[in-house]
């Protein structure tokens, strides 16, 4: 891109990160139907963007990888973005929203999500709403449950669904490998082999039969100093087990990556994007050779976290 600033008659861009959860803690499935949750989000770059340019009327394009999958009607969550801002400020949604996708789609990474934080703030831009940053949050927040946090980016702890965010300190750099799987895999299916999994053992899927969910304090400690093996021995994800027994193939995905030198392996959020924390540059790099040679994944990406949220770019 140039570095010439694109006015806002032209079109605005919003670029949004991928986010991976280096703890997803599930509580038992709630009387609202949701769970509760101890969600740390950590923000890495692979990145979405969003463009906002004048239109007769809402519309969405999409591209890029996997672009094919993405909804181009009113279930689109940037088209419900767009939707939901002009509605706050009493004007007609009309815009063209253009979607360029390097996020996995339906892979537990949040692309929707992302692409919902990027509408919102380029939507803002384009528009010159100036909507003061809480009232984007509660937008956000609306919109679902990953929305705020790629608004926010960086590190942080969600509660409740998820969407009430306490800013987590990390330092230094972490290195991170994805691998991609063919298709991808329904949030909701997962919560609810979840709840099945949990009943089939005996346990109980319900509030009263599951603990709260409880964030790690060794995780912070592990993000606040960079320590990527203690961070290593820290991740959890109780969606995991689900996303396994809705894909078993990807077991073989994850003992490739930890045979390759990974400090860990867990599937990303819902899946079935597998994530593999690695020592340094050399190391992702190796892990990511290895994973595309086995042929247990599409592809695997290499990148650095944290990253910063939703950002207002040039054109």
């Amino acid at each position: 891109m140039s570095d010439e600033h694109v006015s806002a008659a032209d079109g605005v861009t919003a670029r949004v990160p991928a986010k991976v959860n280096v703890q997803l803690a599930v509580g038992g499935l709630r009387p609202d139907g949701f769970h509760g949750l101890a969600n740390v989000f950590l923000a890495v770059g692979l990145y979405d963007e969003v463009t906002a340019s004048p239109a007769a009327e809402l519309r969405v394009t999409v591209s890029g990888p996997d672009a094919r999958h993405v909804p181009l009607d009113d279930s689109n969550l940037a088209a419900r973005a767009a939707r939901l801002l002009a509605e706050r400020h009493g004007r007609a949604p009309h815009v063209s929203l253009h979607i360029v996708k390097d996020i996995p789609v339906a892979g537990g990474m949040a692309g929707g999500s992302a692409d919902a934080a990027g509408a919102l703030l380029a939507c803002d831009a384009l528009w010159g709403t100036r909507t003061p940053r809480d009232e984007l949050l509660a937008c956000c927040a609306e919109l679902g449950s990953d929305v705020p946090f790629a608004l926010v980016g960086g590190a942080a702890l969600g509660q409740g669904r998820g969407e009430l965010l306490t800013p987590v300190e990390t330092g230094g750099t972490f290195h991170w490998v994805f691998a991609l799987a063919d298709g991808g895999l329904s949030t909701p299916a997962v919560y609810r082999e979840c709840d099945r999994l949990r009943e089939t053992s005996g346990t109980g899927a319900g509030i009263d039969s599951v603990p709260e969910p409880r964030p790690s304090q060794r995780l912070f400690d592990a993000l606040r100093t960079g320590d990527a093996e203690e961070l290593a021995i820290s991740v959890s994800n109780d969606l995991q087990p689900a996303a396994l027994s809705l894909r078993p193939s990807l077991s073989d995905t994850l003992k490739t990556g930890t045979a390759a030198g990974a400090l860990a392996a867990l599937v990303s959020g819902s899946g079935p994007t597998c994530a593999f924390l690695a020592s340094d540059a050399r190391s992702a790099e190796a892990i990511a050779s290895a994973l595309e040679e086995s042929g247990h994944c599409r592809s695997a990406r290499t990148t650095t976290a944290p990253a910063p949220g939703a950002t207002l770019i040039h054109g």
